[in-house]
């Protein structure tokens, strides 16, 4: 028999992600956006002492783990999920709230695993492109009329952006998500990135979930700690949306280790990702003027701790930066993946002093390279 998958999945490509330096003897990987002071100093402790609870299943509802996060943004139970990295949101969010058919409205470039899991849900997609014009920030009257022109089931935000690092203010965001509740628009807001951000404090929403109908957050531990291999995520939302989104996750979702690590690094280890957004803020102005003497030009400052910078105007793409970085053993990331438009472009992090000199030795050796 000829064996064909559903619609949705012919001719689906393989969304491409960074972080994949581990791959390659003795390679800087810039092309991560994780805590540069690494995970917590404890893990391999917390990790050790909970392995002697791997001989039954983990708690399939993650019961006091939900409870440590709770507490924490001063919510209840009823107001959080847990994922297997927030990548397990990102997938179920259209699963359970968006039919086959339906529009969903995004942002371009973005995090590409939204269009990913949209498409396979069997949704129609529509973008807005961030234009470097504005800094790549969200123009507000081109968001309200592209939302007026047609109704779409559900809105995705990146904040802040991948790639472009750009943060859109609380007000802002206020703003868009009371929109799309007249709008009978869902929001899907990204915050992954957010923690590691001083303006943290100042944007998130998610102690005021239970103001709207319509916002869910996504959150992860993965960035934040610098625990890519151990997947643990988590929404939060109104206990009607959560309810909801509860019914697609997969039982035993976290197992034992990943539940035992995020209740102690919820309880213990905040000030962790503080003092690395503090480091992060401070060495990302450093680099930028480092970068600024070499003739790495960045017309204005992350907003975040990754940069977004256009390498085109040396005569070169992305994928060209990304060989020519390697040979001194540095990662970047080559956007061409974001969409062709940006094949010109490259991201990278922001790290520790030591590295981020490194890197800056790295760029002044690819551009000399160029005669530059």
């Amino acid at each position: 028999m000829e064996i064909s998958p559903r619609k949705e999945f012919a001719d689906l490509p393989k969304t491409v992600h960074g972080g994949q330096a581990w791959r390659l003897e003795g390679v800087e990987d810039y092309s991560q956006n994780l805590n540069p002071l690494g995970p917590p100093a404890d893990l391999e402790e917390i990790i050790s002492d909970a392995i002697g609870d791997c001989g039954h299943y983990p708690d399939a509802d993650s019961t006091v783990l939900k409870e440590k996060i709770a507490h924490h943004y001063g919510l209840t139970s009823e107001n959080i999920a847990i994922g297997a990295g927030s990548s397990e949101i990102i997938r179920n969010f259209p699963y359970v709230f968006v039919n086959p058919g339906d529009y969903v409205l995004m942002f371009t470039p973005s995090f590409a695993e939204y269009t990913q899991q949209c498409r396979l849900a069997g949704a129609n997609i529509d973008y807005i492109h961030l234009k470097a014009k504005n800094d790549f920030h969200i123009d507000l009257d081109e968001l309200f009329a592209k939302l007026k022109s047609k109704h779409y089931r559900a809105l995705y935000i990146c904040n802040p952006n991948n790639p472009t690092g750009r943060i859109e203010s609380r007000d802002k965001l206020r703003e868009i998500i009371r929109f799309c509740e007249e709008e009978d628009t869902m929001v899907f807001l990204d915050e992954t990135l957010l923690p590691l951000c001083t303006k943290y404090s100042l944007t998130t929403l998610i102690r005021e979930v239970n103001d709207f109908t319509n916002l869910l957050i996504a959150e992860s531990f993965t960035k934040s700690f610098a625990i890519p291999g151990l997947r643990i995520g988590y929404a939060v939302s109104n206990p009607t949306i959560i309810a909801e989104l509860e019914k697609a996750r997969l039982p035993w979702n976290l197992g034992t280790l990943e539940q035992a690590v995020a209740v102690r690094l919820t309880e213990f280890e905040i000030d962790h990702i503080r003092n690395a957004a503090h480091l992060l803020e401070k060495e990302g102005d450093v680099m930028r003027a480092a970068l600024d003497d070499i003739g790495l030009h960045i017309d204005f400052p992350t907003d975040s701790f990754f940069y977004f910078v256009p390498v085109d105007k040396f005569g070169i793409d992305g994928a060209k930066m990304t060989e020519l970085m390697l040979k001194s053993g540095i990662m970047v990331r080559d956007c061409a993946s974001f969409g062709p438009e940006f094949k010109g472009y490259i991201r990278f992090c922001v790290k520790d002093r030591e590295r981020n000199d490194r890197f800056v030795e790295a760029m002044a050796n690819a551009l000399k390279s160029l005669g530059i």
